[in-house]
């Protein structure tokens, strides 16, 4: 039998195969980067079930239940891609979490802050980013279908992972946008671009969102792109309490993701318990 040993030339192909089944660039970085990891463990060994079991038990060492899972994912797929099925091993089990970690949740006035942040420090790109993010729910990788077209419109057609949903674009947002594209002579095509013209990486946002956090007061754990997401899912749920909708206004396959967006960090719950005057 043929030993199963992992080279560069089959992870090439993964990748390869991943771009052809349009996995977003965000989840190609994160699977080769697991599997980068994965490949150094084995340093040239055999791929063998005990191998792969070790492995996770490292990955549960090192990381978080999350992130030991996405690895796996990662894993298991290459795996099968390889024709090697039966070496893919079950994902850590872990209980539905209620509350979100208080330490990476964004509040409504820190949002805020970092908004006013960006325009005293005259990064007024910046901030219509957050705030389009924001009052849009759009992912990062999606803020190429912001254009002028659909400035005009109100309505940005998104296609993504295979999927199509619209985008609907609150018309004070709209007016703000179309006022900053008048200014930088943005006419057609994608509004938030590079100076070469294509549109803006995410690891620049981020970076960019990160060197606010100090002036504006906010701690750097909470302050990430998707984490203004994160506040348009909440904030929605507590005005509508829908979650089917909210999942098909965030591109949601599944509710229970969806569900994952709206939680909070625990503290408006002890107040509603609090308010249930049950302690004589």
């Amino acid at each position: 039998m043929e030993k199963r040993i992992i080279t560069a030339q089959e992870i090439t192909a993964f990748e390869r195969y991943l771009r052809d089944t349009e996995h977003s660039d965000a989840t190609l970085e994160k699977y080769l980067r697991a599997l980068q990891g994965f490949a150094a463990y084995l340093a040239g060994r055999e791929v063998t079930k005990e191998l792969v079991i070790a492995y996770k038990q490292e990955l549960m060492d090192r990381y978080s239940i999350s992130g030991t899972n996405g690895a796996l994912a990662a894993i298991n797929g290459f795996l099968s891609f390889l024709g090697w099925p039966e070496l893919r091993v079950k994902s850590v089990k872990q209980q539905r979490r209620i509350f979100s970690s208080p330490e990476r949740e964004l509040s409504r006035q820190e949002y805020l802050r970092l908004l006013e942040t960006a325009r005293k420090k005259g990064q007024e790109r910046l901030m219509l980013v957050m705030e389009t993010i924001c009052a849009t729910g759009i992912r990062v990788s999606e803020l190429q279908f912001i254009t002028i077209a659909a400035l005009h419109t109100g309505r940005a057609e998104v296609f993504c992972k295979g999927k199509h949903r619209i985008i609907f674009i609150p018309k004070p947002l709209a007016k703000k946008l179309l006022i900053y594209a008048k200014a930088h002579h943005i006419s057609r095509g994608v509004l938030f671009r590079t100076r070469s013209g294509k549109p803006l990486d995410r690891s620049n946002i981020w970076h960019d969102m990160k060197a606010l956090c100090d002036e504006a007061g906010v701690d750097r754990r909470k302050v990430f792109p998707h984490a203004l997401r994160h506040l348009f899912a909440r904030t929605y749920y507590a005005l509508e309490k829908n979650l089917v909708r909210l999942a098909d206004l965030l591109g949601h396959s599944s509710v229970e993701t969806t569900r994952i967006y709206t939680m909070e960090s625990g503290a408006e719950h002890a107040r509603q318990i609090a308010r249930l005057g049950l302690v004589v």
